[in-house]
């Protein structure tokens, strides 16, 4: 298999993974834009703003432009901090499982005459 077909059949399988779980990645994102729409209530930012901070925190990236005060916003930020690393988690995990799948595949798979190894 080339490296062209190589990475057809991995993003055929990342689809393949994203069907089978898109309504655990649909709750998870949902979430995460609910909750920084309650962040931005109770913080009297902007609603871009809050989706943003769920976003930016939730992904680990936590630039520091835009920080809770409020006590609930913070415990809010902790929620959106672990549902933020389920989502990573679950993306990954089907990421590792598609090119597992694609590695096995190459190996088993039949060569095309003249196709280095």
């Amino acid at each position: 298999m080339n490296p062209a077909q190589m990475r057809k059949f991995f993003f055929g399988e990342l689809l393949k993974g994203l069907k089978v779980v898109w309504p655990i990645l649909f709750v998870l994102i949902g979430a995460m834009v609910a909750t920084g729409f309650v962040v931005c209530e109770l913080e009297s930012w902007p609603h871009g703003d809050g989706v943003y901070f769920a976003f930016v925190s939730g992904l680990t990236i936590g630039y520091g432009d835009l920080v809770p005060r409020h006590p609930v916003s913070r415990l809010l930020a902790v929620m959106i901090g672990f549902v933020g690393v389920l989502l990573i988690g679950l993306v990954t995990a089907v990421a590792v499982r598609a090119l597992d799948n694609t590695w096995r595949q190459h190996e088993t798979g039949t060569r095309t005459p003249g196709e280095p190894d």
